[in-house]
C-alpha cells in the first residue's frame, strides 16, 4: 500500500501548498509564480538528494534521462503552466473541476503504454472516486460569484484546463517508464528522489528560458525583493513541487499510474478542512456527502 498511502500524502501536502500559492500568485502573477516554485523545487530536490545519496547527478542512464525530461516538459511546465491559464481564465472552481479529470487521461494512457489493466474493483474505486471529487467541487455552484464568461474565453479556459489535466497525466505515465521500464536493471527501478529531480531540473530550464525570451527580468526582481510573495512561494514549494513531485513518483512507483493519479486528484476533497481552519469558510452539506463519496471511492480502491 506505499503507493496508495502516497498518493493520498500528495493530495494532502498539495491542499496545503494551494494555500500558499493563492497568496503568491496574488502577488506574483501566474508566470513569475510558476519559474519561481520550480527553481525553489529544484534548490530543495537537489539539497536532499546531495545529503541523502552525496552526488548532485542522478544515477540514471540516458533513456531514463530522456523519458523523465519529456515527463518534466509535458506535466510540469506544459501541464502547470495550461492549468494555471485555466484557473486565471475560468476561476478556481471551475479550473479544478477539469484537472479532476486528470486520471482519466492516466488510466487510459497507463493501459495503452504500460499495459496496466484496471480491474473491475480499480474502475470502480476510481468511478466513485472521481464522482466525490466533482460533487465537492460543484457544491459551490448555487453560491458562486463567478463572472459570466464570453464563448471565447469560456473555450479557451476549457482548452487549457483539458490541455493541462491531459498533460498531467501523460506526464506521470511517461516517468513511471522513465523509472521503471527504462531501467538497465528491470528489478532496480530509479529512485523517486531522483526521478523527481529530473522532471523538475529540465522543466526549469524550459519555464526560465520562456522567461528570458519574454524578457521577464524586471518582474523576477520584483517578486524577489517582496518578502510576503517569496514566504508564500517557498511554503508553496515544499509541499508541492518538492514533497508533492517526490511522493508523486513514489506513488506511481508501487500503484497503478490511473490508481496513483486518482489518489493524487484528491485535493478538493483535502482543502476542507483547510478552507475551515484558515479562512472561516465552512462547506454545505454537498460537499461533506461528496468528500464521503470521495472516501468510500479510495476504500474501493485499497480492497482493490
Amino acid at each position: 500500500m506505499i503507493g496508495e498511502i502516497a498518493g493520498i500524502t500528495v493530495s494532502l501536502f498539495w491542499s496545503f501548498g494551494s494555500v500558499f500559492f493563492t497568496i503568491a500568485g496574488r502577488r506574483a502573477g501566474v508566470l513569475n509564480l510558476n519559474a519561481i516554485r520550480i527553481a525553489i523545487a529544484v534548490g530543495l530536490l537537489g539539497a536532499t538528494h546531495l545529503v541523502l545519496f552525496r552526488t548532485l547527478a542522478p544515477n540514471a542512464n540516458g533513456a531514463q534521462w530522456s523519458y523523465l525530461a519529456l515527463s518534466g516538459v509535458i506535466g510540469l511546465a506544459l501541464g502547470d503552466l495550461a492549468y494555471f491559464g485555466c484557473l486565471v481564465t475560468l476561476g478556481p472552481r471551475r479550473g479544478v473541476l477539469l484537472l479532476s479529470t486528470s486520471p482519466i487521461f492516466a488510466s487510459v494512457v497507463g493501459f495503452l503504454v504500460l499495459g496496466e489493466a484496471l480491474g473491475g474493483w480499480a474502475i470502480l474505486g476510481i468511478g466513485v472516486t472521481i464522482a466525490g471529487v466533482l460533487w465537492v467541487v460543484l457544491e459551490s455552484e448555487e453560491r458562486s460569484e463567478e463572472r459570466p464568461l464570453e464563448t471565447k474565453a469560456k473555450t479557451t479556459g476549457v482548452l487549457l484546463g483539458v490541455g493541462g489535466s491531459a498533460c498531467q497525466g501523460v506526464g506521470l505515465v511517461i516517468s513511471k517508464y522513465g523509472m521503471l521500464d527504462a531501467a538497465s536493471d528491470p528489478g532496480a527501478p530509479l529512485n523517486p528522489l531522483s526521478a523527481a529531480l529530473i522532471r523538475m531540473a529540465v522543466a526549469a530550464v524550459v519555464m526560465w528560458t520562456v522567461m528570458a525570451l519574454l524578457r521577464r527580468h524586471s518582474e523576477v526582481r520584483r517578486v524577489l525583493n517582496d518578502r510576503t510573495a517569496m514566504g508564500a512561494m517557498f511554503g508553496g514549494a515544499f509541499f508541492g513541487p518538492f514533497l508533492g513531485v517526490w511522493l508523486s513518483m513514489v506513488a506511481v512507483t508501487y500503484t497503478y499510474a490511473g490508481v496513483a493519479s486518482t489518489l493524487m486528484s484528491l485535493m478538493p476533497v483535502m482543502v476542507i478542512p483547510i478552507v475551515w481552519i484558515h479562512y472561516r469558510q465552512r462547506t454545505t452539506w454537498r460537499g461533506f456527502l461528496g468528500a464521503a463519496v470521495a472516501i468510500v471511492g479510495i476504500a474501493v480502491l485499497f480492497l482493490a
